[in-house]
């Protein structure tokens, strides 16, 4: 269930679940040997028929070598593979769809309230649709724009 693209303007890849962050982990902003990256933590909600939510790690990963993409990485437990399922899609669409519903292919944000954004990721497996804070998800696209500007 592990899908990735790069990121053309108008596609994306993924695959199922859903989720959304609450309490994000302090971010780290390491310089490898090619590139400074930004990796934050966080936890989000799995939106489903269920009553109870299902809370899950997530981890948001951004590489200046790739500045137009971001990675949102679930854990393995998750996939039927028992790897980690790893989207990667614009960093645009995340930004814009902060503010408004955003995305028309296998990716799709938007603002859920002033304090929630969701993210629906659309694969063959099915849709997940993921709650993450809204700022969490600000902070990490702040962060990757700090990067890129010290290059």
């Amino acid at each position: 269930m592990s899908a990735t693209a790069e990121n053309p303007p108008g596609r994306t890849a993924g695959a199922a679940g859903t989720a959304t962050a609450t309490a994000p982990a302090p971010p780290t902003a390491t310089a490898s040997a090619s590139a400074p990256t930004v990796e934050m933590r966080v936890r989000a909600r799995v939106i489903s028929d269920d009553p109870l939510y299902r809370a899950i790690p997530v981890a948001l990963r951004f590489t200046a070598a790739e500045p137009l993409a971001v990675r949102v990485v679930f854990p393995a437990e998750l996939s039927p593979e028992d790897t980690d399922n790893e989207w990667v899609f614009p960093r645009a669409l995340l930004e814009a769809g902060l503010l408004a519903p955003t995305g028309t292919g296998d990716v799709r944000v938007w603002p859920c309230g002033r304090v929630q954004a969701v993210v629906e990721f659309h694969s063959p497996e099915g849709v997940a649709v993921i709650q993450f804070d809204i700022a969490a998800l600000r902070r990490f696209v702040r962060r990757t724009y700090a990067v890129t500007a010290t290059r």
